[in-house]
């Protein structure tokens, strides 16, 4: 896209949306489930350090959710919710195919590949880390263009 007025437009909508999605599962964990509701699910589906990994996965949920929504540490937290769903692919929802309505794979697919691409692309000049730009150490210089 060469108009960066859209390009950032549409990279703070991605943002919006994605954390919000992160923000209601982590909120979820914590508030539905609470820690040993959620502890103990984890161990039912076999996640390794059930309470430990319940508390990591909530809280960089939530906080990586709004991270997002805000636009700071857009990077970091990307490939952070990135590897948070890789894990749950292949912890959860690898053998029960595409569809989400069979407790597939889908969501967490378009969940972590929109992290990843939020990792690389970052916050766009809408958020926190478009704001602060060359002060941050993730904020690359715009490569020239030919």
């Amino acid at each position: 896209m060469n108009n960066p007025a859209v390009r950032n437009l549409g990279i703070l909508v991605a943002r919006l949306g994605i954390g919000v999605i992160f923000l209601a599962h982590g909120w979820q964990k914590a508030f539905t489930n609470g820690h040993a509701g959620q502890t103990a699910g984890f161990e039912a589906m076999g996640v390794p350090l059930p309470g430990v990994s319940a508390f990591v996965v909530t809280w960089l949920e939530v906080i990586g959710g709004l991270a997002l929504i805000v636009g700071a540490a857009v990077p970091v937290f990307g490939i952070l919710l990135f590897f948070d769903m890789v894990g749950a692919f292949f912890i959860a929802h690898i053998d029960k195919g595409i569809f989400a309505s069979d407790g597939g794979y889908e969501l967490v697919l378009a969940l972590g590949v929109a992290s990843l691409l939020l990792a690389v692309v970052g916050s766009g000049r809408f958020g926190v880390d478009g704001l602060l730009g060359d002060k941050l150490p993730w904020a690359a210089k715009e490569p020239a263009t030919v």
